[in-house]
């Protein structure tokens, strides 16, 4: 059995039925369904201005769809619409079970807070209150991280771009979510910074069995990272399978055009 199908033998994580959002007569996304199952990597791509956007911002909470149900599983509440959850809750999910690794790493990290710092506030918030034992998981998290550990007091704003990464990414994968939203998540980087942390992004994603679900323009991100692909395209889902079979025998024709590098992110 395929590692793609083994994920679906277990109940879903979250669901997606018909997730449609507009902006007065723009259409953001539209008619949206899908399936995610723990520890599956799900990759969203299309050009600018495609929707992929506006959709994780709808799955993460951030944006309200028009029409639609994203459903979740929440530890001990079973399937729970997303949308009927209060904004203290929405928070608090996204503080420990879910994470989110912005494409701009200043808008998920504390800039006047320490490294250790950032990481340490992501574990108060599951409950840990012993500073030894915070400032001993920080450690770990900053060396899985290849962030040397005499800068576990510095802050993030005398970090290169590469290591701000991936100290987002230690923040927010040092509690163990079981979903992390990622937004572009190499965008910007040049290209030796964004192979080494593809590299370290794929070993974590699938050492912790945590389920992600990516946004982005670049088709290598996805290949590397992504069980499965969908392509969007003026809002809507044009092309959506396992990822090797869409980038490597792509049947709709802007799946086309975006494999042969015709279309210009």
């Amino acid at each position: 059995m395929s590692a793609a199908a083994s994920m679906r033998t277990r109940a879903p994580l979250m669901q997606a039925r018909s997730v449609t959002r507009s902006y007065g007569g723009n259409i953001g996304c539209r008619d949206v369904s899908f399936t995610l199952y723990p520890g599956e990597v799900i990759g969203i791509v299309g050009e600018s201005g495609s929707g992929k956007s506006t959709l994780l911002a709808c799955l993460s909470g951030r944006l309200e769809p028009d029409s639609g149900v994203i459903s979740y599983d929440m530890r001990g509440r079973g399937f729970v619409d997303i949308q009927t959850l209060s904004e203290p809750e929405r928070r608090m999910l996204m503080r420990t079970d879910w994470g989110m690794v912005h494409q701009n790493p200043r808008d998920g990290l504390r800039m006047a807070v320490s490294a250790g710092g950032n990481v340490g506030e992501r574990l108060m918030a599951v409950g840990a209150r012993h500073y030894g034992d915070i400032r001993g998981e920080a450690q770990n998290w900053l060396a899985k991280v290849e962030i040397d550990l005499e800068r576990i007091d510095d802050k993030p704003r005398t970090f290169s771009g590469g290591m701000q990464q991936r100290l987002q990414i230690a923040r927010n994968l040092v509690t163990t979510p079981r979903l992390v939203f990622m937004d572009e998540p190499t965008g910007g980087l040049d290209v030796s910074v964004q192979a080494r942390l593809l590299d370290l992004l794929r070993g974590l994603v699938r050492e912790l069995g945590i389920a992600v679900i990516v946004v982005t323009h670049d088709l290598a991100v996805v290949r590397l990272l992504a069980d499965r692909l969908m392509v969007m395209r003026r809002g809507e889902v044009v092309e959506h399978g396992l990822t090797d079979q869409v980038l490597d025998d792509p049947h709709h024709p802007y799946t086309q055009l975006l494999v042969s590098s015709v279309l210009q992110a």
